[in-house]
């Protein structure tokens, strides 16, 4: 059975990472899957490695800006390239959203998420309702000491080579 999203089903449902360059390097293999007009919802805790890995896409998708956590901005907006294509790509952080629907609307969150471009989306869970699926979902949970446990999975169909 072959994933409609390329050979994301060579990616591991969970992993446990020990340090923040492990959490940039899944962003990174993240990355390697996605396609305009994809979004990822991230999920996780404060400090558990949400803009860390969303950093380590943005390396993936050749951004050449600092990337920052838009977290009073509510969103940022880099170039990036998918193979020989330039690609919008949309940071949003949600974690200062009080009323979800109305504020998303607000910014032009529905036009981005239907958009071309790759919709990053931090503190997910703020709007989950609000966000378009399929989708990819990550989340983000402290292991131990110092290891983040980071599962993700497409929420689109599969079908049958």
């Amino acid at each position: 059975m072959a994933l409609e999203r390329g050979t994301a089903a060579a990616m591991p449902e969970v992993v446990v990472s020990h340090s923040a360059e492990e959490t940039r390097s899944l962003g990174r293999r993240l990355a390697e899957h996605l396609v305009p007009g994809d979004l990822v919802a991230f999920r996780g805790n404060l400090g558990t490695g949400k803009t860390c890995m969303i950093q380590g896409v943005c390396e993936g998708l050749q951004v050449r800006d600092v990337v920052n956590s838009p977290t009073f901005i509510i969103i940022n907006h880099y170039e990036g390239r998918l193979g020989e294509r330039d690609v919008p790509v949309y940071h949003f952080d949600l974690y200062r959203l009080t009323g979800a629907k109305e504020e998303l609307e607000g910014i032009g969150g529905p036009e981005f998420f239907s958009g071309d471009g790759i919709c990053l989306v931090e503190w997910a869970d703020r709007a989950w309702e609000q966000l378009p699926s399929p989708r990819w979902e990550v989340d983000l949970q402290h292991s131990g000491e110092a290891g983040r446990r980071v599962s993700w999975r497409w929420t689109g169909a599969l079908k049958e080579d």
